[in-house]
């Protein structure tokens, strides 16, 4: 089944878009140096990581909502508190998706629109304050 062309899922091309979204998300987490910080919060191994990820995007974007289906609500800020997120690692994690959103979203107006909602969504996860 085509995914609806009126949600942003259906316009980053459904699961395919999505996945290779936050694959490249992950790859430049993996491999950037200005990102080690928030890399070091992760496991060695990614996978699991990633797929949480795409699974969260999918319904997030207007897709299947595969994350809710699995584990119930998202409750982002509450999975990230035992994780320290002050500016710096939202930074890291920002710079990441920001590259990853420039590949791999070609539609300029609509990566627009959802980097103000990621912005706000990655601003939301701090819990700490940044060191003076």
């Amino acid at each position: 089944m085509k995914p609806d062309p009126s949600t942003p899922y259906g316009q980053l091309g459904g699961e395919d878009g999505i996945r290779q979204l936050v694959r490249r998300f992950y790859e430049l987490m993996d491999t950037l140096p200005e990102a080690w910080d928030v890399r070091q919060m992760h496991p060695e191994d990614l996978s699991g990581s990633e797929e949480k990820l795409f699974k969260y995007l999918s319904g997030w974007l207007g897709g299947p909502p595969l994350y809710e289906q699995e584990f119930g609500h998202p409750r982002l800020r509450a999975r990230h508190l035992p994780f320290s997120i002050a500016s710096a690692e939202r930074d890291q994690w920002l710079m990441c998706m920001q590259l990853a959103f420039d590949e791999c979203i070609p539609d300029g107006p609509l990566r627009a629109r959802l980097w103000g909602a990621i912005e706000g969504l990655a601003d939301h996860m701090r819990n700490r304050a940044d060191p003076a």
